[in-house]
């Protein structure tokens, strides 16, 4: 008797914790199930306050699964205590991004988080043959279907930028919505330059397909336009950028960055 009035108290216990929509349970030795707001052991009968009926109704002790009653209850207080932490971690979540957002330069562009300082990223120009452009390339909208393979370079072995720690965060203020990313460029010593990405063109199907070498970021969004980007995994030492581009299409801005594994001398 003793072990199931403290097993009782416990769930009482649990009752005064729980968030005021979550129910108790108890159940009956034939397996019903019955809600209830809280209840108590009384010798040999077990008080309880109906939330069906919303009222005070007694059963025999002997009939009540006290066993299984202890568990599922601990089990709804663990899945409540559980949602109640992921509130928690998205409210600080939120208000870490508020704080984030006012960090954020107003003007359009990309900024590597350095020393909790936003420096802005030199926008780069690229090549295509002998187009040069910085941004969206008017030359070449509309483009003739061609076949063959067209290759996006930029001049130079190594960027201004220089990045450092195992996962470099950079804010990106974007002027209009389209499909970005990083990317690990190739530098050609040879010809000294660094090719961001090749394309391939199907002239029947009249489609394009782009080539590069992505690295795989988690992205958040702290405002309309505004996005927080890190690499998922530490990033080896090299040459990258982050693009931001229209599949299919030969409108391409890059923003290029030299990154060091260990921290800048």
């Amino acid at each position: 008797m003793r072990s199931r009035v403290m097993s009782a108290l416990t769930v009482l216990l649990a009752c005064a914790l729980l968030a005021p929509a979550q129910q108790l349970a108890l159940f009956l030795s034939d397996g019903t199930r019955m809600a209830v707001r809280e209840f108590e052991i009384l010798d040999d009968r077990v008080r309880y306050f109906s939330t069906d009926r919303g009222q005070w109704e007694e059963v025999p002790l002997e009939i009540v699964d006290m066993e299984r009653t202890d568990a599922e209850n601990r089990r709804a207080q663990a899945v409540v205590e559980q949602r109640e932490a992921e509130v928690r971690r998205e409210r600080v979540a939120e208000r870490r991004a508020r704080t984030e957002l006012h960090s954020v330069p107003l003007d359009d562009g990309i900024y590597y988080l350095d020393d909790r300082n936003p420096v802005p990223v030199e926008q780069a120009f690229w090549e295509l043959g002998k187009s040069k452009a910085r941004g969206v390339v008017n030359v070449l909208a509309p483009v003739t279907m061609m076949p063959g393979r067209r290759t996006f370079w930029i001049k130079g072995l190594a960027a201004q930028t220089v990045t450092s720690g195992e996962k470099p965060i950079f804010y990106m203020r974007l002027d209009s919505f389209s499909q970005f990313g990083m990317v690990r460029v190739e530098p050609q010593k040879d010809r000294k330059r660094r090719v961001v990405m090749r394309t391939y063109i199907v002239p029947k199907a009249e489609e394009q397909f782009e080539k590069y070498e992505e690295v795989e970021v988690f992205r958040q969004q702290l405002a309309p336009l505004v996005y927080k980007v890190w690499p998922v995994e530490p990033l080896p030492a090299g040459e990258y950028a982050v693009v931001e581009f229209t599949p299919g299409e030969s409108n391409l801005r890059v923003w290029d960055f030299s990154h060091q594994s260990a921290p800048a001398p």
